[in-house]
């Protein structure tokens, strides 16, 4: 016989079988139940109040990114709240991130009667979750909590929603614990092996190769095919790049390892997938930003793309070999048929020679009169050398922490990559903060992303969360700022942004604020940062009319970049 508990108490008996150790979420009538029994639970669960229901989809995001685990937020989602909760959970399912989220319906008597703040959160987060429940029965909480955690984490990983029902909170039955059953999904079967005639074609094409590239995105992380791609670059003298949530996945500093591509990735990245003849794509999904016009999108290349999740084979590109499968165990499988060190001295050479031609282009060449975002960049990667794990917003910035800050370790670098969420940083930080111990922790954020949820510095303050937050002010909106001038003429409409005095706000918060105007108190203010124990945040004032290069159009050739001019950069206007 199990012990008779209400539904709002199973759901913290759950959340205690799965291991979890921190909640983050906002209180309110239809989640009630469950946020008084999290009274006899708080000694076991902590449980952190964000200042905005975004915040704990984020903070909950952070979590899981950081960890690896499944992230947890909570909240009663009132009307207003529960479309604001999708710019979260649909940042987790755009990003593979492993969330579950629990929140609180009106009672089932009520439900489809138009009830006081009664929402369909089902209906709305259908497109931006991997699977969704409603529990109008306390019968079935106990397998929901199950499945819903097992779907998160399993397969290519995702949001998960489960909405209960209050009166399903109130309602009580005996709790025997989970079932020792394996949990069998109709059409749900995560793939794990490769046939055995997709590995052997695989293993043709990448010995046969004169140019081969490898693409490493977000799934080498998420698989944990870290050392495996290392193993197939290595033995098969095969340059990398990434895609930016693969960042990490190979060490930066690794002679193989040529960086980001896509859109603001490097020059030579991009040149280097366009000349290809063997395009070996591991765990990413081909989006918009990596490939350009797909039309002229690496035109003589053979392509191999390894994916768990099917639905991204042959999605935008058309490949040669399509395997479903985990892609650790795959590379497991190809690895051993791997020739060793074959002689592409032609191909390196190639891709050399456009390297050095995009040193001479480096931003970091130049004495400039002001602060540029670079440069702060630059300096932060030095002050921490190259340890920290960073949290980025959406933007310049983000994109220029990309190409500046090198990333040696895989999980440092936790950044809204599908949907460009702003606002993601703050809250995301405060979750990682959660699991991460061992590392500095910096957000890097613009002016307009960090008002977006900037009420969440009262988090980091309750919690003491131990992060260092940078403001890089430009005073606009950079990215939006940069497409205004390229390609409508400069007309700045609705970019220039006013901010608070970020310093003065941060002292308000109870926490340490600095500003930096010049490169070289840069490493200085981190000292100082460095040397406090709990949030510090610094902004950086740096060239309003900076741009990120290089840059591919939206839509155009991946080869046709805009560069930035040579030898010295574009004349800024002021």
């Amino acid at each position: 016989m199990g012990k008779l508990l209400t539904g709002a108490e199973i759901v913290w008996e759950c959340l205690l079988l799965e291991g979890v150790e921190v909640v983050f979420g906002y209180p309110g009538g239809a989640i009630l139940p469950t946020y008084d029994a999290l009274y006899k639970y708080q000694d076991r669960i902590h449980h952190v109040l964000t200042r905005h229901e975004q915040g704990a989809t984020h903070a909950a995001d952070g979590y899981a990114r950081a960890s690896g685990k499944v992230g947890v937020a909570y909240g009663h989602l009132w009307s207003q709240g529960r479309p604001i909760w999708s710019f979260g959970i649909a940042t987790a399912m755009m990003d593979s991130s492993p969330i579950v989220c629990i929140t609180g319906q009106v009672a089932t008597t009520a439900i489809g009667g138009d009830a006081f703040q009664e929402t369909d959160i089902t209906g709305i987060t259908q497109p931006i979750t991997k699977h969704n429940y409603l529990v109008t029965d306390i019968n079935d909480l106990v397998e929901t909590m199950r499945e819903a955690f097992y779907i998160a984490r399993t397969g290519r990983p995702g949001p998960v929603l489960v909405d209960i029902a209050k009166d399903v909170q109130n309602a009580k039955i005996e709790f025997e614990g989970y079932s020792d059953e394996p949990i069998e999904l109709p059409g749900y079967h995560p793939p794990e092996k490769a046939p055995d005639e997709q590995v052997a074609a695989a293993l043709e094409l990448i010995n046969n190769a004169k140019r081969p590239i490898i693409l490493a995105g977000h799934g080498v992380l998420l698989s944990g095919a870290m050392k495996e791609l290392r193993e197939l670059a290595e033995k098969g003298n095969i340059p990398v790049t990434t895609t930016l949530l693969g960042i990490g996945c190979f060490p930066a500093s690794h002679p193989l390892n040529l960086g980001m591509m896509g859109m603001h990735g490097g020059a030579w990245c991009n040149y280097a997938v366009q000349e290809a003849d063997l395009i070996i794509a591991c765990g990413m999904r081909f989006d918009d930003r990596v490939t350009g016009n797909l039309k002229t999108y690496s035109p003589n290349s053979k392509k191999i793309h390894i994916e768990i999740d099917a639905s991204e084979i042959n999605k935008n590109v058309k490949v040669d070999v399509g395997i479903h499968a985990d892609l650790g165990t795959v590379l497991r499988q190809i690895n051993p048929g791997v020739e060793r060190g074959p002689d592409r001295t032609g191909w390196w050479a190639k891709i050399r020679d456009w390297q050095e031609d995009a040193n001479e282009r480096d931003v970091l060449q130049f004495e400039t009169p002001t602060l540029l975002a670079a440069q702060a960049i630059r300096k932060i990667y030095e002050g921490t050398e190259g340890k920290a794990f960073v949290v980025t917003d959406v933007g310049q910035h983000q994109m220029l922490e990309c190409q500046y800050y090198g990333h040696e370790d895989p999980y440092t670098l936790s950044t809204s990559g599908g949907l460009g969420t702003m606002g993601f940083s703050l809250p995301a930080a405060i979750g990682a903060s959660f699991h991460i111990k061992d590392r500095e922790i910096w957000t890097v954020a613009g002016d307009g992303c960090i008002q977006m949820t900037i009420m969440e510095l009262a988090t980091a303050v309750q919690e003491k969360c131990n992060i260092n937050i940078c403001i890089i002010n430009n005073g606009y909106l950079g990215m939006v700022r940069q497409w205004q001038q390229m390609f409508y003429e400069s007309r700045y409409v609705e970019t220039p942004i006013y901010s608070p005095d970020y310093v003065k706000l941060a002292e308000a918060y109870g926490m340490p604020g600095y500003r930096v105007e010049k490169q070289e108190d840069v490493i200085p203010t981190m000292r100082k940062a460095q040397a406090h124990q709990g949030p510090v945040l610094i902004e950086f004032v740096v060239e309003r009319f900076d741009n990120v290069y290089p840059m591919v159009p939206a839509g155009a050739d991946l080869h046709n970049m805009i560069r930035r001019p040579h030898p010295r950069f574009e004349k800024m206007e002021m």
